[in-house]
């Protein structure tokens, strides 16, 4: 992949982002690194209150709900009854949660540069869940600079093997 001079690449996954500038040229990269951040999620039970909850249906069976006439709307032929049901609602994946605010973070800031025109060119280089996460978020002025997309996790990846990885594709 070309990438030229002064591109902006985002490298991120749920928890860190890595921003980098090609301070080289199309053939010959240098990317520098212009800003990194790692959010640290917080444990599951510093983030949670409660254990999962559980529900009822409100309605007790065919005569919960009596017609005009005195008798049970089943009878009445006048709909159908559902039987009570009881069940556990999932539990919230906080975690999930965390890591899709912070995408939902650095499209923000990406969405701010880019309104400041401070880059022509975007490549985003994220794992599948953290890229659709990103995409919610961007304003059109992001859209219309991003020049590719890659559905690859390099956010534990060295600056030289990043840029290996980007020569590569």
């Amino acid at each position: 992949m070309r990438i030229p001079h002064d591109a902006l690449i985002v490298v991120a996954d749920g928890r860190k982002m890595l921003l980098l500038r090609n301070e080289g040229d199309a053939e010959r990269l240098n990317l520098q690194v212009e800003h990194k951040d790692i959010h640290e999620s917080p444990k599951d039970r510093d983030q949670k209150s409660d254990a999962a909850g559980r529900a009822s249906s409100t309605q007790s069976g065919p005569s919960a709900a009596p017609s005009a006439r005195g008798g049970s709307s089943h009878a009445q032929g006048q709909g159908a009854q559902f039987a009570p049901s009881r069940g556990s609602m999932d539990e919230p994946d906080y975690h999930q949660l965390e890591e899709d605010r912070f995408a939902s973070e650095i499209a923000d800031m990406l969405n701010a540069q880019a309104l400041a025109q401070s880059f022509d060119q975007l490549i985003v280089a994220a794992p599948a869940k953290t890229l659709g996460e990103l995409r919610k978020h961007y304003h059109k002025e992001v859209t219309a600079r991003l020049v590719a997309e890659i559905d690859k996790d390099l956010t534990n990846h060295p600056v030289p093997m990043i840029e290996n990885v980007l020569r590569n594709r």
